[in-house]
């Protein structure tokens, strides 16, 4: 099976979306990038480990996509062998009314990884220049001042909010979170299979929900604006991965591979060493010990 190179999937300037591809031609089989999966994913565990006990940093695991893209799945087969104390998932959906009586960030600050931890936002503070570009009557319900109705909504908004998001994160890794972003991308076409499989087989029927049928209907406007967001939130220190997702084996075994290549860049991250003066007398403890 062909190695994994995260820099291949990785953004840090402009793209276009329709010239990325949502699959990858490797052959190899189900069970054999499940094999993969398992082995990676079982020393992103390990490694949580010593991340919590070395308590320095925390990381901020963002994933995005379109219905059906696959980041439940991915969440529970990638991280299913953490320690639980050390992982919490966020699924951000519409902001409840007490929400909006905030900035659209504070409900994301509140959800951020406390050192030693893994926080994982399925979907992200980045729905904020998505589904409200796609909706923008839903900024309305903000209660922003200077604006009553959607034109006043301009495209000076929408760069402030950029900016405003790519503010966010610099703060934060400079503050110790790590963050990696991903985009699950994938096809209208897989998007449609996937759809008439929750209608036609039954264990998956609870999954179908016709509001994934309207917001199909602006797929364009989506890709567009995604492509949007990402060239414009791409950095050096915050880039964005861009995933084929047409393939979920294989999408999950790639982003736990760019997340544990990327973790080895952090070289302080040890187990920290025991306390002189216990181990000083540490035979001393075990007698005490071994002699109850």
């Amino acid at each position: 099976m062909k190695s994994i190179n995260p820099e291949d999937f990785k953004v840090v300037g402009k793209i276009d979306l329709s010239k990325l591809p949502t699959n990858l031609e490797i052959d190899a089989s189900d069970d054999k990038k499940e094999d993969k999966l398992e082995n990676v994913s079982e020393k992103l565990s390990e490694l949580q480990d010593v991340m919590y006990a070395h308590n320095r940093y925390g990381v901020l695991i963002c994933l995005q996509g379109m219905d059906t893209s696959g980041k439940d799945s991915l969440i529970r087969e990638v991280f299913k062998g953490f320690n639980s104390r050390g992982v919490v998932v966020h699924s951000f959906k519409t902001p409840n009314s007490t929400e909006l009586e905030h900035d659209y960030l504070w409900r994301h600050y509140l959800a951020l990884p406390e050192k030693g931890k893994f926080a994982i936002f399925n979907r992200t503070y980045y729905e904020n220049v998505l589904v409200t570009r796609v909706h923008p009557e839903y900024i309305l319900d903000e209660n922003l001042p200077g604006i009553e109705k959607v034109e006043d909504i301009t495209p000076k908004f929408w760069k402030k909010r950029m900016k405003q998001i790519k503010n966010f994160e610099k703060h934060l890794t400079q503050n110790g979170t790590i963050i990696m972003k991903f985009y699950l991308h994938l096809s209208k076409e897989e998007q449609r299979q996937r759809l008439l499989r929750r209608l036609k087989e039954g264990k998956h029927n609870w999954k179908f929900s016709t509001g994934d049928l309207k917001e199909r209907e602006h797929w364009e406007e989506y890709m567009k604006y995604y492509q949007k967001a990402i060239n414009n939130t791409a950095t050096k220190k915050n880039p964005w991965y861009i995933i084929p997702a047409d393939d979920k084996e294989m999408a999950r075994y790639i982003v736990a591979k760019i997340i544990w290549e990327e973790m080895q860049k952090y070289t302080d991250i040890k187990q920290p060493e025991m306390d002189d003066k216990v181990k000083a007398n540490i035979d001393m403890y075990k007698e005490t010990l071994e002699k109850e």
